[in-house]
């Protein structure tokens, strides 16, 4: 297999998406990216690369067979997983997007996400260590007093130190507002905390020397407003000069069925389990001020959802891949129109279904990489357009794209995969072949930083309404401005986007038309899936103008993949809008008991 190949991530349509449609290389002429060319931006590419081929991907599948574990209190994780952070902390990697003083080089964000799904699509156990500890290190950037900057940046952008978000607890999931981990404030202007955490990602481990967890706990009220973020460390000290454990115990790790090279834990903050000096519970320094935590962590929040979204979108890619590979050389049946028994069986992909399959999971693939992308680009143009309109309608559209962004390749990513397991038959579900292990790794991803139901809420209930529905006629303005442009070059599938746009609209309108949230909500989840169809659909149709006049093989591999998904995907929008149109209360006026 020669470099423009791979059965991780397709490079060519990586640097098509990059270059040829988002035109990252005309970031260079903002003043934050102005040091770096495309030269810059291919060498960071290349050596995410050959990191996830030569240090993530070979320990992929032990690290799902043999998933962290307990010995005498302390994690246990397969050796090629800090064999490969040491690589790319090694490389300066972790900290690539942030500001030059605070250890970065000032890396486009888009660059950033497509260089970390070679090791999202490679490993995705290993992968969540230092993108976690990135998205933290952005917060505490963006957020934290300098002197926590100062002590805390330094370590974890070398990847000495690792990062954490700690929300949920037991019995508290998307609810945010019922958190009960308490923080008092000291006389010394420190905190202390205690409360249980769950579900925590990287919660404990021996991979770094230290763990810095951002967690959000309670220090006024009730409700969300009653919530402030603290930097709450494994180890007190300072870089180098590691003092005392603060007082975070590990309760338990908690056993998934995918992900699981990510040790995932349960912690106890303020046990007194490792109890420091006279006070009693964890020792938290806090984030900005108090009651304003949910705000901070939004800030991580919405990063992990981009994180997820093209974790989700890596899967489907390297799941697409391999049952491509797979149907090119599994022999078996012959063509439809054979009469002659005797005639060799043929590959696979000559085979009507399998190549049905093989579309699908690539518009899924390539629809996910697109919209994870697109909207990345925009997080681009708020930080460092000069141009406050530019800047302000990019901020507007992020907000309506990224509950998209991180629900539709976690919800159709793992269909993919799920699709590549199809296309390889009996082989597909044994532990011989890699499919089965990216079907239950991406399988997660539908969960991971909200489910599809509570983006779907977001998404109807705020996103589309936000400065007065300003951000979703900004989308519809865009896809409009795609559909003219293809319809001018005579293309039969703009008309079938055009139409479904309208009504989507219209639906919108009409389902807040007098105000009633419930009416509006009932179906929410309908009207994500039908809106996202519509955007991926916009986005594929987007990237076939930019081959326009192209007869190479990829240019027709890119108009055949949207042909694909405008005649046989986008149609099932249309009993969601449907649906939505009828304004059906079902689910908010059944009676629960007949369920």
């Amino acid at each position: 297999m020669n470099r423009n190949e791979s059965t991780i991530m397709d490079p060519n349509d990586l640097a098509f998406v990059l270059y040829d449609w988002l035109r990252v290389d005309e970031l260079t002429t903002l003043p934050r990216f102005a040091e770096h060319s495309r030269a810059t931006f291919d060498d960071v590419l290349d050596l995410t690369r050959r990191i996830a081929e030569e240090y993530f991907q070979p320990h992929s599948r032990a690290s799902d067979l043999e998933e962290p574990r307990l010995v005498d209190g302390s994690v246990r994780i397969v050796e090629g997983v800090k064999t490969a952070l040491d690589a790319f902390a090694e490389a300066g990697l972790i900290g690539a997007p942030l500001d030059e003083e605070a250890g970065g080089f000032q890396l486009p964000q888009v660059v950033y996400r497509a260089a970390s799904m070679w090791l999202q699509a490679a490993n995705i156990g290993t992968s969540a260590y230092p993108l976690l500890t990135t998205a933290a290190a952005n917060l505490i950037r963006a957020y934290a007093a300098p002197e926590l900057v100062e002590r805390y940046l330094p370590p974890m952008t070398d990847g000495r130190w690792f990062g954490t978000m700690n929300l949920s607890e037991p019995g508290v999931g998307s609810s945010l507002g019922d958190l009960d981990t308490v923080a008092k404030r000291q006389e010394d202007g420190t905190y202390r905390l205690r409360g249980e955490k769950m579900w925590i990602s990287g919660g404990d481990h021996e991979l770094s020397e230290n763990i810095v967890h951002l967690v959000l706990a309670r220090t006024g009220g009730a409700g969300t407003r009653g919530l402030s973020l603290l930097i709450v460390p494994k180890w007190l000290g300072e870089p180098g000069a590691l003092t005392q454990r603060n007082d975070i115990a590990l309760v338990g790790l908690n056993h998934k069925m995918g992900f699981r090279g990510t040790v995932n834990t349960a912690l106890s903050y303020g046990s007194g389990a490792y109890p420091v000096g006279d006070g009693a519970g964890a020792v938290g320094y806090l984030i900005g001020e108090e009651g304003h935590g949910l705000a901070y962590m939004f800030h991580m929040m919405n990063e992990a959802r981009l994180a997820v979204g093209a974790s989700a979108a890596a899967l489907a890619e390297t799941g697409f891949l391999h049952a491509r590979e797979y149907a090119r050389s599994r022999v078996q049946g012959r063509d439809l129109a054979a009469k002659d028994p005797t005639l060799p069986p043929v590959p696979i992909i000559r085979h009507p279904d399998v190549r049905r399959m093989l579309l699908e999971a690539k518009a899924y693939a390539e629809g996910s990489v697109a919209l994870v992308l697109y909207t990345t680009r925009l997080l681009d143009l708020v930080q460092a357009s000069e141009d406050g309109s530019a800047r302000a309608n990019a901020e507007l559209l992020v907000d309506v794209l990224t509950p998209i962004a991180k629900s539709w390749p976690s919800q159709w990513g793992v269909k993919a995969d799920d699709l590549a397991i199809q296309i390889h038959g009996g082989s597909g579900y044994v532990r011989d072949f890699p499919v089965e292990q990216f079907y239950r790794d991406n399988r997660l991803n539908d969960i991971h930083e909200g489910t599809h139901g509570i983006h779907a809420l977001d998404l109807l209930g705020r996103k589309v309404r936000l400065a007065d529905g300003a951000g979703f006629a900004l989308l519809v303005g865009a896809m409009t401005d795609t559909v003219r442009r293809a319809d001018a070059l005579g293309s039969d599938l703009a008309p079938l986007l055009a139409v479904r746009v309208e009504r989507l609209v219209d639906i919108t309108r009409a389902l807040w038309a007098d105000g009633d949230a419930v009416s509006a909500l009932v179906n929410a989840s309908e009207y994500l899936d039908a809106a996202g169809d519509l955007v991926v659909a916009w986005l594929l149709l987007d990237q076939v103008l930019a081959v326009e006049g192209r007869t190479d093989a990829f240019a027709e591999a890119k108009r055949l993949t949207t042909r694909f998904f405008f005649l046989h995907v986008l149609p099932r929008a249309d009993a969601q809008l449907d649906l939505l149109a009828s304004g059906d209360r079902i689910l908010a006026d059944l009676d629960e008991s007949l369920i």
